[in-house]
């Protein structure tokens, strides 16, 4: 699965390559890469995390994360990203499909030796639905009986959620009503077992604690805040004797000069996600045999905050939408085939096809705009965008300013956080217009659509429609999929066409940069999701005498510059 766009080269391009040797004097700036020992695979992972407990984190770099130190009733299987059985040997459903009983592995322990039991897991599944917990993923277990009416406080006593423990290694949970994609839901992170003697211990410093009890296939080793966190092979996980890698360091950072930058100086093995890859090399850089394209469930979109002035008003946010060139987006700044998106769920999803959304129609973007009171921008408040640090980013959100200033006449700032900043703002419903996106947590539409649900923590723009609650929860009872589909439809028609609280811009096309001549066991899916224990680095012995593809492929000066950029020994730093 490789890019498959021509080598381009320009002088500009040149130029922008060359300027990585600069870049490598700000890896000093991050008070990182110290002299240590290499790890068997290094990842750059994306941000600074926002924490690594399975309840709170929503991020997909920080969701990687966690799948390696905690693990669920199910896991991820490597290769489709199905699931299959974790701290669960197995599980049986009930007829009607409203009963799942699990039953736990006998050798399923800690990583400091005590025995994870039936009682961990409905400690852990009832602590995400806590209230105080705020844990913005605890829609993920609404499906479960009395499980929402906890979470939203009309319910004090949690004893009546569907989740018990019949005896020490025994679950049992009852459903509201049948839900096929639970079994995928019981491999999200956000329903793996903590430690409840640790939490019970040490409060919401518990991850603080050491030795760190992990249920997962790694341990902490170490966490360096803006350099890495290492990830040490549990020997006490189930399933440790096909764990691949002893020990995995994975960087954190924005800079997608500074990832590459690493990435070809040989001090990391993987760079995930596009927001990584420099967009302005990608016609060099996406011929090459360690560029790796696929198809995955991921959407770009922009949030309005509905309870703000002008954007509790639809014509407003209409008329910002029609207005958006996005084809012009993905030709000229995403460069690696991203798809232009009118409707919220992406093209592809199993057993459903997305209504048509809003397109490209600037005329109509004005008679909204002067229907709604502001004929030519006039009288229309300036209004902030809020951003993120990537230079992909930048680009987008300067590009949406110029565009709404030529078609609309109205001025829009540009408020650029840093990540943690940035998920702080939007949750609080402290931002005008924002960019955003959602990767599919599982394979069924749900996964996108249930997040504008009036009581998902995931919501993030104030709007709320009784009719587009009700449309959802009515699919999700229903086991006929062609009616199914037609609710899913009418709900996300009401979302992309009819109310608009969203903007939907492009759906991403996944990227991933590694050698497969040094990396093996990177499986590639809909759902962007590569298990750690999985990937190993290969020998030497297993590679040598093998010719490296990968600079071969490259014009000869690019393959001069990037040799010559190397930066200085790590002991130089």
């Amino acid at each position: 699965m490789h890019c498959s766009k021509p080598p381009l080269f320009s002088v500009a391009l040149l130029l922008v390559i060359g300027a990585l040797a600069w870049v490598g004097v700000r890896i000093v700036q991050y008070g990182a890469f110290a002299k240590h020992r290499r790890a068997d695979v290094v990842i750059i992972n994306g941000p600074e995390p926002e924490s690594l407990d399975p309840a709170i984190v929503t991020l997909q770099a920080d969701l990687r994360l966690v799948r390696a130190f905690f693990e669920g009733l199910a896991r991820l299987n490597p290769r489709t990203a199905e699931p299959e059985p974790g701290l669960a040997e197995r599980w049986e459903i009930s007829a009607d499909g409203k009963t799942y009983t699990f039953y736990l592995r006998t050798n399923a322990v800690w990583s400091t030796g005590e025995p994870i039991t039936a009682e961990d897991v409905v400690y852990s599944w009832i602590r995400v639905l806590d209230p105080q917990t705020a844990a913005e993923y605890a829609g993920q277990l609404f499906f479960v009986k009395n499980a929402e009416a906890f979470c939203t406080g009309q319910l004090k006593d949690p004893s009546p959620v569907g989740v018990r423990a019949l005896d020490r290694r025994t679950v049992r949970v009852e459903l509201r009503d049948p839900t096929p994609f639970f079994l995928d839901l019981c491999a999200f992170p956000t329903l793996a077992v903590v430690p409840r003697q640790a939490i019970e211990q040490h409060g919401d410093r518990w991850l603080m604690a050491r030795p760190l009890p992990v249920s997962g296939p790694y341990t902490l080793e170490s966490w360096r805040l803006r350099d890495r966190l290492r990830a040490r092979r549990n020997p006490l996980y189930w399933d440790a004797a096909r764990t691949q890698s002893e020990r995995v360091d994975f960087l954190t950072m924005e800079s997608a000069m500074t990832a590459l930058n690493l990435y070809e100086a040989g001090e990391a093995d993987i760079i995930w996600d596009k927001p990584l890859i420099p967009s302005e090399l990608m016609d060099v850089l996406g011929s090459r045999l360690d560029c790796h394209t696929f198809n995955y469930l991921g959407t770009f979109f922009l949030r309005y905050n509905v309870t703000r002035p002008p954007f509790n008003d639809p014509r407003v946010r209409k008329a910002l939408a029609l207005a958006i060139d996005k084809q012009r987006i993905v030709e000229r700044i995403t460069r690696a085939g991203e798809r232009a998106a009118s409707h919220f769920t992406p093209d592809g999803i199993a057993r459903y096809e997305p209504p048509a959304g809003l397109g490209h129609d600037p005329e109509a973007a004005r008679r909204l705009l002067t229907d709604a009171g502001y004929p030519g921008g006039r009288g229309f408040p300036a209004f902030q965008y809020l951003l993120t640090n990537p230079t992909i980013e930048q680009q987008i959100a300067v590009e949406l300013q110029a565009m709404w200033q030529k078609e609309l006449g109205i001025r829009t700032e540009l408020r650029q956080n840093e990540m943690k900043v940035y998920q702080a703002a939007q949750t609080a419903l402290d931002y005008d217009v924002s960019r955003s996106s959602w990767i599919g947590d599982y394979n069924d539409p749900n996964t996108f659509l249930e997040l504008f649900m009036s009581q998902n923590g995931n919501n993030r723009t104030g709007w709320k429609n009784p009719r587009y609650d009700e449309l959802l929860r009515s699919a999700n009872r229903e086991l006929d999929p062609v009616k199914r589909a037609a609710l899913l439809r009418e709900a996300e028609t009401l979302l992309v066409r009819d109310e608009l609280p969203i903007v939907p811009i492009y759906f991403y096309a996944g990227i991933n940069f590694f050698d497969p001549e040094k990396i093996e066991g990177v499986g590639f899916n809909v759902l962007d999701e590569h298990p750690i224990q999985a990937i190993r680095r290969k020998k030497q012995s297993e590679v040598r005498g093998q010719k490296s593809e990968i600079r071969r492929q490259l014009p000869a000066r690019t393959a001069e510059r990037l040799t010559s950029n190397q930066r200085p020994p790590t002991s130089a730093l």
